[in-house]
């Protein structure tokens, strides 16, 4: 669905001359990134009823613009921004997770007001890669993210046990952990057991993989008081929280499937103690009948509903 087909079913949140000054303000004034970000309205990051969802939009840094059968559904930049304004001015959402340039153009354009800001660290591992397995970061560093007054960090863990560049990200890990936990900053987790298959990577979303995985994240780096886990909805999500201690927030996952069938497992799995909301990108900016703003609005109505 394109910008304007967007707008036609929802509220314009932005107008063309806001993109306007967005691109102005790109080419004559970097220094307003630095302005924008250092004047922006902020929050704790837990507040009211405790619990937190996140819309998240690190996907095209990664080179995932797909969504279902549209290759390229996120490659309008104008576009994103658009549905991510929507979903940011609805009651609930309590902020985004995106790369610099992504948390950037939404300070710019004065949508970060009073939202946590998640910055994705990134992978240099690109899907379809032959180096797909490197993933040393290529986005926020945590100087970056103290620097940006931005209010959580967000990485990649995949392991692969076959693979000898997982150690890299192991160690990279364990640094970028340390780091943010010396820095006060909340860092999020995203751990994977995956494996090549047929020249591409499959994560496991068996609970037995994803508990191994939960349990050489949560070891890594020299202090775990401020490490939080970002976990896939799996079968069994009971053991699988039973499996730390550490503050979780359910990922989204991709689009396909139906959404009831979605949103009834993403409730399910809000309710088990450990889980203090959800982190979802795709699913809700694009979804599939292209109402954005009833997709986000079911999605706060399960993490604060309760």
């Amino acid at each position: 669905m394109s910008t304007a087909d967007l707008v036609n079913r929802t509220q314009r949140i932005l107008d063309e001359r806001a993109f306007a000054r967005l691109r102005e303000l790109r080419y004559t004034d970097p220094g307003a990134v630095r302005s924008s970000l250092d004047t922006r309205r902020r929050r704790p990051l837990v507040r009211g009823d405790g619990r937190l969802f996140i819309v998240a939009a690190d996907h095209p840094a990664r080179g995932a613009l797909g969504v279902r059968k549209d290759g390229m559904a996120m490659a309008d930049r104008y576009g994103l921004l658009e549905r991510l304004a929507l979903a940011l001015s609805r009651p609930g959402v309590d902020g985004v997770l995106g790369t610099p340039d992504i948390i950037d153009d939404l300070a710019l354009l004065g949508a970060l007001d009073d939202k946590i800001a998640v910055g994705s660290m990134n992978r240099g591992g690109l899907r379809g890669s032959v180096f797909e397995m490197d993933d040393r970061y290529t986005g926020y560093d945590v100087p970056a993210m103290v620097r940006d007054g931005v209010d959580a960090a967000k990485l990649l863990v995949r392991v692969n046990l076959e693979d000898a560049a997982t150690v890299r990200t192991l160690e990279k890990t364990a640094d970028a952990v340390t780091a943010s936990a010396a820095a006060g900053l909340p860092i999020l987790l995203e751990p994977f057991m995956s494996s090549w298959r047929e020249g591409r990577i499959v994560n496991d979303l068996t609970a037995d993989a994803v508990i191994n995985s939960v349990a050489i994240a949560s070891g890594l780096g020299a202090s775990s008081a401020y490490t939080w886990l970002k976990l896939p909805v799996v079968d069994d999500m009971e053991r699988v929280m039973a499996a730390t201690t550490l503050p979780t927030l359910l990922l989204g996952g991709d689009a396909d499937g139906s959404p009831d069938q979605t949103y009834a497992s993403w409730d399910a799995a809000l309710g088990l103690p450990g889980v203090h909301g959800l982190v979802v990108g795709r699913t809700l900016l694009y979804p599939q009948d292209g109402d954005v703003a009833q997709a986000v609005d079911i999605a706060a109505g399960l993490v604060h509903g309760r």
